[in-house]
């Protein structure tokens, strides 16, 4: 690892292959974790390389724990995450939003690193019990229209790492690796990123895969649509800004849409938005993203025919009973 670091710090980058390779090493811990710990802060001095995030999602979706589940007309609504504005959990409210409207939603998510509550710490707060058998994801995709994934138990790289990932409490690469490496690989794929120059990574890595994908930014640097500004949204055909009022919406504050500072108080906000007590801005934030996610998958109509199928979900209850049957 010695000599990589100083190759690193002399301003290198790396290859696909050495990427790979490095990948596979950590994940294996064959280094310390002041070892791991310096070539994630490589990182954080400068973005990732095409190539770098080529060769780490490789090395972990060939690590991947196998799993057998039918996703072929599924979508994962996610964040990368590390955009340090701590909101309530936008994208998986959204996903049980999507899922109750009659959506097939796979989603894969962890613990918050950078952040203090992450899609996992909620669920688990909620009562959920991660699941790795590949039937048992397979039923509550069935019954309840979602399955949750959590990224540890299928990739030991993310769990070889986690607890330093935690320590630092910042943005690593590893934040941009958990939206590329769904093990269930499905169809459909709605990522938020934090800022435009990852954005266009992204765009060039998912060009290359026969998967549909939607890339979403807020551009005053939310990894979601947050309502708080404009919207920039990627897609295969090409990209739009769309502005909150484009989207069927009034504009939010920053605050309107915070965590709690613990993920008990996060998810009882989360609980209290399924439940149809949520505030009008949580709900739009919310209702947008879903609404998008839908019309993605272009199986539901018009975006308004989307939006109306989110507002019914979210207000009639759906969203709640696929959060029940989840739980179940």
């Amino acid at each position: 690892m010695k000599e990589i670091l100083e190759y690193l710090f002399n301003h290198h980058t790396l290859s696909k292959s050495e990427a790979k390779a490095i990948m596979i090493e950590i994940a294996q811990n064959k280094f310390n974790s002041t070892e791991v710990t310096a070539f994630m802060t490589v990182f954080l001095m400068r973005n990732i390389t095409l190539k770098e995030l080529e060769g780490f999602r490789e090395a972990l979706l060939q690590m991947a724990v196998p799993m057998s589940l039918d996703a072929s007309d599924a979508i994962d609504i996610v964040g990368t995450g590390g955009d340090g504005k701590n909101t309530i959990n936008i994208s998986t409210l959204a996903s049980f939003v999507v899922a109750g409207a009659g959506q097939k939603v796979t989603k894969h998510g962890n613990y918050g690193a950078s952040t203090i509550t992450g899609s996992s710490n909620v669920l688990e707060e909620l009562g959920y019990e991660f699941k790795i058998n590949s039937e048992r994801l397979e039923d509550d995709l069935e019954k309840a229209n979602i399955c949750f994934l959590h990224a540890p138990y299928f990739h030991p790289a993310l769990q070889s790492v986690g607890t330093l990932r935690k320590s630092l409490g910042l943005r690593t690469f590893f934040n941009l690796l958990g939206p590329l490496v769904n093990p269930a690989k499905p169809k459909f794929s709605m990522i938020g990123v934090y800022n435009l120059e990852i954005a266009r990574i992204y765009q060039y890595l998912l060009q290359k895969d026969d998967r549909h994908f939607i890339l979403v930014h807020g551009m005053d640097g939310y990894d979601e649509i947050s309502l708080t500004h404009d919207s920039k949204i990627i897609t295969k055909k090409g990209e739009e800004v769309y502005s909150t009022e484009d989207l069927g919406f009034d504009s939010i504050t920053h605050e309107s849409i915070k965590a709690g500072e613990t993920p008990h108080e996060t998810a009882k906000i989360f609980r209290n938005i399924l439940h149809g007590k949520g505030t009008e801005q949580q709900n739009s934030v919310v209702l947008a993203n879903a609404s998008v996610a839908l019309y993605h998958t272009d199986k539901f109509g018009s975006y308004d025919d989307c939006l109306l199928l989110a507002q019914e979900s979210l207000h009639g209850g759906k969203a709640l009973r696929s959060l029940e049957l989840l739980l179940e």
